[in-house]
C-alpha cells in the first residue's frame, strides 16, 4: 500500500469520525428525513471532492476506477441497509439509538475492511490464480443472489454470534438508553445494544466476502481499493436513515446486484484474455466500460423500480 497517502486518508477518516461523535452526537434523537438527507448530501460530496484529488493526484484511470468502486459499494451497501433493517426492527431498537449502534458499526467496518483489503491484495499479488477463484464466486454469487426469493429472510437467532453472547456474556434483558455496558451490584453487565452492535458487525463480515473480491475485480491499486470502500462506508449510517421507509420499494435492485456480480466475476474470470490475448482492449477502456456498464444496470433497476412502484395500484 502506498502508506504515506493512506495514512494521511486514516488521518482524516479519524478526524470525521471524531467530530462527528464528540461534536454531532451529544444528544441521542430520532433523525429526521431532513437531516438524513442534508447528511448523506454530505458524504456523497466529500466522496466526490476526494474523487476529484485522485483525479488530479493519480490521473485519469485511478479517478474512473475510485469513482467506480465508490459507486459499487454503495449500491452493494443498499442490501446492508436491508439487513440492518431487519436486525432493528426484530431486536426492537428505539429510533434515535439506532444511529449510535450504526456510528460504532461504521468504526469496526473500516478496521475490518482495512485488513480484509490488505490480505485480499497480497494474496492476489502473490498468487494470481486467486482473481478466477474470486471471479467464479462472484459469478456464483451472482446467480444465487437471482434465485434467492423475496421471503428469505435472515435467521437472526441462529446467528452464531447471537448465540455465543447470549450464552458467555452476562446481559440485561432489558435496554438502558443508549449504553452498551451498564454497572449493576458492582459486576459489568452488557446490554442488548451491544447484542445488536455484534450481529451488525458480524454480517458486515459476510458483506464484505463479496464487496472486497468486487472492487478487487475493477483495480489492485490498494489506495483506491481502501479509500473508495471506505467513502462509500462512511455515508452508509445517513443513507439507512434516508431509505430506511422506501427501501422495499427498490424492487428490481437486487436482480442489478446479480447482473453487476455476475458480469464483474466474468471479468474477472477473462481480464487477461482480453488486455493480453487476441483482443488487446487497453485498460483504460476495460475501467470505463465497467462504470458505464454499472450505471446502466443500476439505471435501469432504479427506473424499472419506480415504474412497478406507480402501476402497483392498479391491479
Amino acid at each position: 500500500m502506498d502508506l504515506l497517502n493512506l495514512s494521511g486518508f486514516l488521518v482524516f477518516v479519524t478526524v470525521l469520525i471524531v467530530l462527528d461523535l464528540w461534536l454531532f452526537q451529544r444528544t441521542q434523537h430520532e433523525i429526521t428525513l431532513r437531516q438524513a438527507g442534508v447528511m448523506s448530501a454530505f458524504w456523497v460530496a466529500l466522496a466526490l471532492a476526494f474523487n476529484a484529488y485522485v483525479f488530479v493526484t493519480r490521473g485519469q484511470t485511478a479517478g474512473i476506477e475510485f469513482f467506480t468502486g465508490w459507486l459499487l459499494e454503495q449500491s452493494l451497501s443498499v442490501d446492508n441497509l436491508f439487513v440492518f433493517l431487519v436486525v432493528f426492527t426484530f431486536f426492537d431498537v428505539d429510533q434515535k439509538y439506532r444511529r449510535r449502534v450504526l456510528t460504532w458499526g461504521i468504526i469496526g467496518a473500516i478496521v475490518l475492511r482495512f485488513i480484509f483489503i490488505a490480505l485480499g491484495v497480497e494474496i492476489v499479488s502473490r498468487f494470481h490464480f486467486v482473481i478466477y477463484l474470486f471471479g467464479a464466486f462472484l459469478l456464483y454469487t451472482g446467480i444465487k443472489l437471482a434465485k434467492a426469493g423475496d421471503d428469505d429472510e435472515m435467521d437472526i437467532e441462529r446467528n452464531p454470534v447471537v448465540r455465543f453472547a447470549k450464552r458467555f456474556i452476562p446481559m440485561t434483558d432489558t435496554y438502558h438508553q443508549e449504553k452498551f455496558f451498564i454497572m449493576e451490584n458492582g459486576k459489568r453487565f452488557a446490554t442488548p445494544l451491544l447484542l445488536v452492535l455484534l450481529v451488525i458487525e458480524s454480517t458486515d463480515v459476510l458483506f464484505a466476502v463479496d464487496s472486497i473480491p468486487a472492487i478487487l475485480g475493477i483495480t489492485r491499486d490498494s489506495f483506491i481499493v481502501f479509500t473508495s470502500n471506505i467513502m462509500a462506508i462512511l455515508g452508509l449510517r445517513a443513507m439507512y436513515f434516508l431509505l430506511a421507509g422506501v427501501m422495499d420499494k427498490f424492487y428490481y435492485l437486487k436482480y442489478a446486484l446479480s447482473v453487476i456480480l455476475s458480469f464483474i466475476g466474468i471479468k474477472m474470470l477473462t481480464e487477461d484474455w482480453l488486455l493480453e490475448g487476441i483482443f488487446h482492449i487497453h485498460k483504460e477502456q476495460l475501467v470505463v466500460f465497467t462504470l458505464v456498464f454499472i450505471l446502466a444496470t443500476l439505471t435501469v433497476a432504479i427506473v424499472l423500480s419506480l415504474m412497478r412502484k406507480t402501476e402497483s395500484p392498479k391491479h
